[in-house]
């Protein structure tokens, strides 16, 4: 595999980097800076997704006839990387990233037509009803029902860890239409406007303690909502393979160029520290484990140059998504356990500090988000299916077995 960069790919990358400095204002510096569980308050987001859509840089994935940029792998990897570099929000990706590829694939004209442009816009936001109390990465077992009413479903049931629920306008969701046969033969893939009546979202409080207006889960009920058949995308009870087309694309995120940072984020961290007088970066036992998980990181970040080669000659992801879904998290585990490690005692007071407290300030400015991380980092190796899950599938589909 070639790595080296051509001119042009150089020139991109500066016009990426002046793109990050002249929208990734103070104020969005400052809120990612102290950002807990990578989301913000959305009008955060709105404001910089917009300024991505206005570039024509918010959907990097998207054919060009609905939107994309047209962007090689490279271009891809470049953007990506500056992305993270910068400490830039990510796309919130429920729209543009997950439901969108369905909606393309398996959609029909009227749907494309009325929901990606609004994706595109910002006009309407997104949220993924797929696991259940009962049903995470058992996802077949899902029990929410969708009674077929002729030009319409009525559906009964609930969804929980559903990120942003909040503030989304539409979800997407898996739904039971049908118990005969095995289980995978009796879901579908409904679309389902978040003002109908009988929608109720209840948010659960997690213990990374969300800065204000960044709440990130909630538990959804839908109670005899009315959902009409021209939402239904492909064909009813063929959910399932829609569902793992999804999947795909909620595994396959490319990780390195964050966990890069994060890496380059301890050792500055552990140059400050300091463990019996001296700096954490002095411990052999230390160094040795930051060492690994950079070779770790750079291996990572060599298979999704590998596998980002494979996308763009046409082809799917694949089994090879739950590689990159299982490494990029374990990875991503170690990363904010490192940090935990490397600021000591001082992350323990991890309580945000509200506005008219006087209590001063533990620490160094980091301190105070480590913790939080680290323990919202805990559900990375289960969403989107368990790492359990993904080494059967990696075992079946890949190796055989």
């Amino acid at each position: 595999m070639d790595l080296s960069f051509t001119a042009e790919d150089n020139t991109f990358r500066k016009e990426v980097i002046e793109f990050i400095n002249q929208n990734l204002d103070a104020d969005l510096k400052q809120k990612m800076a102290e950002n807990r569980n990578s989301y913000l308050p959305k009008e955060d987001h709105v404001r910089w997704q917009k300024s991505l859509n206005e570039k024509g840089w918010l959907v990097p994935d998207w054919p060009v006839e609905h939107g994309g940029p047209g962007w090689t792998t490279t271009q891809k990897y470049i953007f990506e990387t500056e992305m993270a570099n910068h400490n830039a929000p990510g796309v919130i990706p429920f729209g543009s990233k997950m439901c969108a590829p369905v909606i393309m694939k398996f959609g029909n004209d009227e749907q494309k037509k009325k929901f990606l442009p609004r994706m595109l816009s910002n006009e309407d936001w997104w949220c993924q009803g797929y696991s259940e109390p009962g049903s995470g990465s058992d996802l077949a077992s899902l029990q929410m029902k969708a009674e077929d009413k002729g030009d319409h479903f009525v559906c009964n049931g609930s969804k929980i860890w559903t990120t942003l629920a909040q503030y989304a306008d539409w979800i997407f969701c898996l739904v039971r239409t049908s118990n005969e046969g095995v289980r995978q033969q009796g879901i579908s893939f409904l679309l389902i406007d978040m003002k109908t009546p009988g929608i109720t979202v209840d948010p659960i409080q997690t213990l990374d303690l969300p800065v204000k207006g960044a709440q990130e889960v909630n538990q959804v009920f839908f109670d005899d909502v009315i959902v009409p058949k021209e939402n239904l995308v492909g064909e009813m009870n063929k959910g399932w393979t829609y569902a793992k087309y999804l999947l795909e694309f909620e595994r396959g995120n490319a990780y390195a160029g964050r966990l890069k940072r994060g890496a380059e984020k301890i050792r500055n961290i552990a140059t400050k520290e300091l463990d019996g007088g001296e700096p954490v970066i002095n411990d052999p036992s230390f160094r040795s484990k930051l060492a690994k998980l950079e070779v770790s990181i750079q291996a990572l970040e060599m298979t999704e140059l590998r596998i980002l080669s494979k996308l763009s000659s046409g082809q799917n992801m694949g089994p090879e998504s739950s590689l990159m879904k299982c490494r990029g998290t374990d990875l991503y585990q170690e990363v904010v356990e490192m940090a935990l490690e490397a600021v000591g005692t001082y992350s323990m007071p991890f309580i945000p500090l509200r506005a008219g407290q006087n209590e001063d300030v533990l620490g160094s400015d980091y301190s105070s988000g480590v913790a939080p991380r680290y323990f919202n980092a805990r559900k990375v190796s289960i969403y989107g299916g368990s790492n359990e899950i993904q080494r059967n599938i990696m075992a079946k589909l890949i190796l055989g077995l």
